[in-house]
């Protein structure tokens, strides 16, 4: 058998298709963006459609860029976007509407009643979640409850519920298959992470017909085979993972203690527990990390909603960057006299803050505050955001060691960002030389499952380091800084949590 694996990585602006021909090369690649679409303020939509045709369209293209067949593909890993949801119909396979996107926070109102129902500590224990918008439960609710005769539907069983792999999945088998596995469940708001099953309190709770979910499995499991005619032959499908958990396992974070991040649209930051469900005191998450025959490994995680996507804003919204690429070269030669502040608060402010009204603002400008300083303060804004991220780490799980970074994800390209990031942390980021550890994770689950790529062990060996930044800022700065940064969130903060 051939030892090359098929990785599916669905974003969220974008899906990409990975032919590797073993853990360390990369054979063939086919990538295409999809459509964005806003039909209100703070809502987010994707036509779940369109993706399916992308992921299509990207496989044909990277077995064909890797000069392979599907014949020559032993298996495909499936990473995706996590929490965005899509209710479809099950004789036709199509959605009943647009997929609502993690980022959406139209259910906001939806949380707020939950929690003033005394709910939240309910959920919180048995998910790990948080009630915010950003999960799948409060989204099936809304569309069951906007989509005319959605809801009678469900109750009959003719409607099911998925995340992207689940649909994707349903679409690739031919219908065969409605599946997911524990990582992307474990993000619904439904499932309860320590038993490991759908839980009946909960979705009662939000209304949600148990006859509308998918059957959970192991990350490295039999989730099928593709539909022969797709891609000129069946591709057995044996490994699915939500993208930071994906990426947590292409960074080969296996043992306690291990902490990665990834830096896209948003950054998502995961510290392995191990087989310790941690639930949180400072409103991180506690989910689960992987599931591999039937044993699980936890992990404290904290989402940063706005990322990479700040650098998006200042190229498209504010139109002062041509190419994203360029802002780590502008925030070098910005006016280093200058503090300036933007708290990317674009759709409220993820962990520690879960503030769903807080909105964005920039602090410290001055008349000769221009593109270079705007540039520095959207790239200092994800540093100061994950040290946010790991000091609520380290307050409810201090491991032992000393802390290393391993981070992933577009912007780490930028020596300049992961240099300020080491300086913040005061600690070392390890960047590695395969950035594409999100689709990695998806092809090491598959790949080893099926026999042809290492166990665990094997794997871990075989990471490899580009780069290690070491922190050189002084304290007296970092902490001048980071206090500044402190008190810009601080007035952006919504009266409810300011």
């Amino acid at each position: 058998m051939t030892g090359a694996i098929l990785a599916i990585d669905q974003g969220t602006t974008s899906s990409r298709a990975i032919v590797f021909d073993g853990p360390a090369s990369i054979a063939g690649v086919a990538q295409q963006e999809f459509t964005q679409h806003f039909p209100r303020s703070g809502w987010v939509e994707h036509d779940a459609m369109e993706i399916w045709e992308s992921v299509v369209a990207t496989v044909r293209g990277a077995i064909s860029s890797a000069r392979l067949t599907a014949g020559d593909i032993a298996a495909i890993g499936i990473t995706n976007q996590r929490e965005t949801t899509v209710v479809w119909d099950r004789a036709s396979g199509l959605p009943i509407h647009n997929a609502i996107v993690w980022q959406d926070r139209r259910t906001a109102s939806f949380c707020e009643r939950l929690k003033s129902e005394g709910l939240e500590d309910l959920f919180s224990q048995r998910t790990g979640l948080l009630l915010d918008p950003y999960f799948s439960g409060t989204k099936i609710a809304w569309l069951l409850d906007n989509v005319e005769g959605a809801r009678a539907r469900a109750e009959r069983g003719e409607l099911a519920f998925g995340t992207i792999d689940s649909f994707l999945i349903w679409h690739l088998t031919g219908a065969k298959r409605h599946v997911t596995d524990a990582t992307n469940a474990s993000r619904t708001l439904l499932y309860n992470i320590a038993e490991n099953c759908w839980d009946e309190e909960l979705l009662a709770h939000l209304g949600v017909p148990a006859a509308m979910l998918p059957q959970v499995l192991d990350c490295a499991d039999d989730f099928g085979q593709s539909d022969a005619e797709l891609f000129g032959a069946a591709i057995p499908i044996r490994g699915v993972a939500g993208d930071q958990q994906a990426a947590t396992i292409g960074q080969a974070c296996f043992a306690p203690g291990m902490f990665k991040s990834t830096y896209g649209t948003g950054c998502f930051a995961l510290l392995n527990t191990g087989s310790d469900l941690v639930l949180s005191k400072n409103r991180l998450l506690s989910t689960i990390a992987y599931r591999i025959a039937g044993n699980t490994s936890y992990a404290l995680e904290g989402s940063i909603f706005v990322a990479g996507a700040a650098v998006q804003w200042l190229r498209d919204g504010l139109g002062i960057i041509e190419r994203a690429a360029v802002s780590g070269e502008l925030a070098a030669q910005a006016d280093q006299t200058q503090d300036v502040y933007l708290v990317p608060a674009f759709t409220g402010l993820g962990a520690p803050y879960w503030d769903a009204q807080a909105r964005g603002a920039i602090f410290g400008l001055t008349r000769n505050s221009g593109p270079r300083e705007f540039a520095r303060a959207a790239l200092e804004a994800v540093c100061y955001q994950t040290r946010d991220l790991l000091d609520a780490m380290q307050g409810d799980w201090k491991p032992s060691g000393e802390t290393v970074l391993r981070v992933d994800g577009g912007m780490v390209a930028s020596d300049w960002t992961m240099q300020f990031l080491a300086d913040i942390l005061d600690a070392p980021v390890d960047r590695p030389k395969i950035l594409e550890t999100t689709a990695l994770g998806a092809a090491w689950l598959a790949g080893s499952h099926v026999g042809v790529w290492p166990d665990q062990e094997g794997f871990a060996a075989a990471w490899a380091l580009d780069r290690r930044f070491e922190p050189e800022m002084d304290a007296d700065r970092r902490e001048r800084k980071y206090a500044g940064w402190l008190d810009a969130v601080s007035r952006t903060l919504s009266e409810r949590n300011g």
